[in-house]
């Protein structure tokens, strides 16, 4: 975890990035993009997720991808994977990863679309999950998905993510995830909720998956930072989304969220330009510009604030 005011950036761009892309990734092609995000600095990768490749085809060789990156050695950052069922938690086990995302939606419509069960339901079960994971040595982080509202069930109510807060923690969740999936969340509504989970568990850390959907990424970033949040997802480009939220679109972009903290004095280890690299060569293979901003202003040579991040030991 991050100390003091830096921040903890986990790059998800192999996992949310690519599961809504129609052209299929490679192998190799994902293991590039892998040398370029563990170059720029970054410390914590989630791979993939464990997911059945009939519903996400993008993540159909995530077993077969951590291999290859285990292969190359043990030098590398953190790796980590999404978990939804018992099914993935197996094959993430048999990978050898430390870490794990555990995850379930607090709205129902969402949980039925995305998990096949309603939300009580899937919470039960995801629970017992994470203390099979705890029990095999695993450390998790659990994701509370549609935290700040559903564009199908509308407004989220705050006591259910607190409860399934502490029904995750007492299953032995060591940090608390809240997702806005659908990009409904405001800075103003991100301050309340955090200090609603910080208030009730501060001996457990909260992170953020912020979604740009409406523009307000990195605003609710800021605000997620200023109430004591110091990790943060964040997609190179600004890729992403969630197949089963009508109208979703990327997360936060990687580059633009290290922009952001370093001109605020904030230190967070990663090289924009590896990042903007990274960009490149995904708008090259999508064959579309992504919608990260600060790739196109560095390029212009018009703002380099930022260019430079990794900071000197």
């Amino acid at each position: 975890m991050p100390q003091s005011d830096d921040v903890l950036l986990e790059d998800e761009t192999l996992r949310d990035g690519l599961q809504m892309e129609q052209r299929v990734f490679s192998l190799e092609e994902k293991l590039d993009i892998y040398t370029h995000l563990k170059n720029s600095g970054i410390q914590r990768i989630q791979v993939g997720s464990f997911v059945h490749p009939k519903y996400v085809p993008q993540m159909a060789d995530t077993d077969e991808f951590i291999r290859e990156i285990k292969n190359q050695g043990n030098d590398g950052p953190l790796l980590t994977g999404l978990i939804l069922n018992s099914r993935g938690l197996d094959r993430a086990l048999n990978c050898g990863l430390s870490h794990l995302s555990m995850s379930v939606s607090i709205s129902n419509s969402h949980s039925i679309k995305n998990a096949g069960k309603p939300a009580a339901e899937a919470l039960i079960e995801m629970s017992h999950l994470i203390q099979n994971a705890m029990q095999s040595g695993v450390v998790v982080r659990a994701g509370l998905q549609c935290a700040f509202g559903c564009v199908y069930d509308g407004k989220i109510e705050e006591q259910a993510v607190l409860n399934a807060a502490e029904k995750f923690i007492n299953a032995g969740a060591s940090e608390i995830n809240l997702a806005d999936s659908t990009g409904m969340a405001n800075p103003q509504s991100v301050r309340y909720l955090v200090n609603q989970i910080r208030l009730k568990f501060p001996e457990t850390p909260v992170s953020l998956h912020l979604h740009d959907t409406r523009g307000l990424g990195l605003a609710n970033m800021y605000a997620g930072y200023c109430t004591g949040v110091r990790t943060f997802d964040v997609c190179s480009g600004g890729l992403g989304g969630c197949p089963y939220v009508r109208g979703a679109s990327g997360n936060v972009p990687t580059e633009d969220a290290v922009n952001m903290f370093s001109v605020m004095g904030v230190a967070t280890n990663i090289d924009i330009q590896d990042i903007c690299a990274t960009v490149a060569g995904l708008e090259r293979i999508l064959e579309r510009k992504l919608p990260g901003r600060m790739c196109s202003i560095l390029a212009s040579g018009i703002g380099n604030c930022g260019s430079k991040q990794k900071e000197e030991n």
